[in-house]
């Protein structure tokens, strides 16, 4: 499928990948954010010099399951963009 119909399967709440990706077990996710606000950790803290324990609010957004088993969030590439080999994740 193309990306358009990725985003589709995103907003659904599914999981999607690509089969010419190099790392294995790869997948992007929609996350939803935290449009009432969650109060931010240390590491939120120190980066942004907001106190720790304030209520933020966080927009949606997409997120990555990397071949390293942890998480990022995730900007699309042109050539993940224009990719036609787009598949809903197990």
């Amino acid at each position: 499928m193309d990306f358009g119909e990725a985003l589709a399967a995103l907003n659904a709440g599914r999981r999607v990948t690509r089969t010419g990706w190099n790392g294995a077990d790869m997948w992007v996710a929609h996350q939803a954010g935290y449009p009432d606000g969650i109060a931010i950790n240390a590491n939120t803290a120190q980066a942004t010099g907001i106190p720790e324990g304030t209520v933020c609010r966080f927009r949606p957004y997409l997120m990555m399951f990397t071949a390293q088993g942890d998480f990022v969030p995730w900007v699309i590439s042109q050539s993940d963009a224009l990719a036609q080999d787009w598949e809903v994740a197990a």
